[in-house]
């Protein structure tokens, strides 16, 4: 059987919803494993242009289980929004299931997340957050006080338990934050019509997994943003609620880990992050906005600038560590296609020592990052099909790339639609 996960090398926003949309279409299975609304993957194919934030990037494959799996943090609202776009773009959904066990993002996650943000924000120590409730979301899950998708279904049950939560949440929006309450009777009407719109949808995506692989069938892990996103791993605290790596992946879609036989890393061939935390290859002014400009670097999500660098070969060799890709996806080659020489990083140096692993977040602002130069191309390469078709200095940047980071890249991708995926 065959099972793969699709990770994040890099920060997030590698191009992952490309990279899903082009394998699941020899997928049976396409199953997103974590993360909430909180981050977006653009996919672009003969349906049209899509944010994708919680339907699984497979959607666009009519034969395949498109599932939301038990690690997800589901906001119902963007999730309704989302299918509303979908199928008015005729795309359908019949094969689109959300997991009875996965977490539903409340209002008051949303208001919390907000509040806490603008806390933060007074003393300088902001995360970055989009504000969608995913952090509030997953600590009431580790709390054990947290709302499955399956209680959406019991009126009784969802109304007495919205009531006691939100009496709770008003303590602290009202007393900690002085913000004005919630009214738990509008909450309960709200999440308990988005319910009822979801129901046909909801039930047990593990039983579909598992027939999946019984029937030795070709399931696909979707994950979101990457592994500097890691709560463990990454960046802390500047990171997202859940681990986006491919242990994440058999733990969120409940697939033991020995079935995951196949780990896509997706990097693209510089670097961009949405959020604060260090950013050690970042770039600054006139030469960011450059970067940003020619690469569409906004987020999925919020269209907030992404912050640009130069590819960080030492960040993308401790992704591949801790998800043991067996090969890397990389995206947007053509946006380099106008420069004269690139920047790579291969390593950093911190009080004149020379680091070649990741250290701990508060040594990673201090760091200075080790670059070594390549020659650019300076020639377009979106009509490029083939490996043959690249510049050879295009070929030679893409094989330095895949010798630092110690995994062999397999696909190059030299724009967003299907057809741009170079295969090697």
């Amino acid at each position: 059987m065959a099972v793969t996960a699709v990770v994040g090398a890099q920060w997030g926003d590698e191009g992952k919803g490309r990279v899903v949309d082009l394998l699941a279409q020899q997928a049976d299975v396409v199953a997103r494993f974590q993360g909430g609304s909180n981050a977006g993957h653009t996919v672009i194919n003969d349906y049209g242009k899509f944010a994708l934030h919680l339907v699984p990037s497979g959607i666009f494959n009519p034969g395949a289980w498109c599932l939301l799996a038990p690690g997800v943090a589901v906001h119902p609202g963007d999730l309704l929004a989302e299918m509303d776009t979908l199928t008015a773009a005729g795309v359908r959904l019949d094969q689109l299931r959300i997991s009875e066990r996965a977490h539903v993002v409340m209002p008051y996650h949303q208001l919390l997340d907000g509040l806490d943000e603008a806390r933060r924000s007074q003393d300088g120590s902001a995360i970055g957050t989009t504000k969608k409730g995913i952090g509030p979301c997953y600590t009431d899950k580790v709390s054990r006080v947290g709302l499955q998708v399956g209680d959406l279904l019991d009126r009784d049950w969802l109304a007495g338990f919205i009531a006691r939560a939100v009496a709770e949440k008003n303590l602290v929006i009202t007393r900690i934050y002085e913000s004005d309450p919630l009214d738990a009777e509008e909450v309960f009407e709200t999440v308990w019509a988005q319910g009822q719109r979801l129901a046909p949808h909801i039930g047990d995506t593990c039983e579909i997994i598992e027939a999946a692989l019984a029937a030795d069938q070709a399931i696909l892990l979707e994950g979101q943003l990457g592994a500097m996103r890691d709560l463990d791993w990454g960046i802390y605290p500047y990171v997202t609620s859940s681990s986006p790596t491919a242990g994440g992946a058999a733990a969120g879609a409940g697939i033991p880990p020995a079935y995951i036989t196949r780990v896509v890393g997706v990097a693209k061939a510089y670097s961009s992050a949405v959020g604060a935390g260090p950013f050690p290859t970042e770039l600054h002014g006139a030469e960011a906005e450059q970067l940003r400009e020619i690469g569409g670097e906004y987020g999925a999500t919020t269209g907030r600038p992404r912050r640009c660098g130069w590819f960080d070969a030492l960040s993308v060799r401790h992704s591949a560590r801790l998800s043991g890709f067996t090969e890397i996806a990389l995206t947007k080659l053509d946006v380099l296609d106008s420069y004269a020489e690139i920047p790579i990083c291969v390593g950093y140096e911190l009080d004149g020592v020379r680091l070649d692993r990741m250290p701990m977040t508060r040594l990673i602002d201090r760091v200075t990052p080790i670059y070594e130069t390549l020659p650019g191309w300076q020639s377009p390469t979106v009509d490029c099909r083939t490996w043959a078709d690249l510049p050879a200095t295009a070929q030679a940047y893409v094989l330095r790339l895949e010798e630092l980071c110690g995994v062999h890249i397999s696909q190059v991708s030299v724009g967003p639609e299907r057809a741009s995926m170079v295969e090697r």
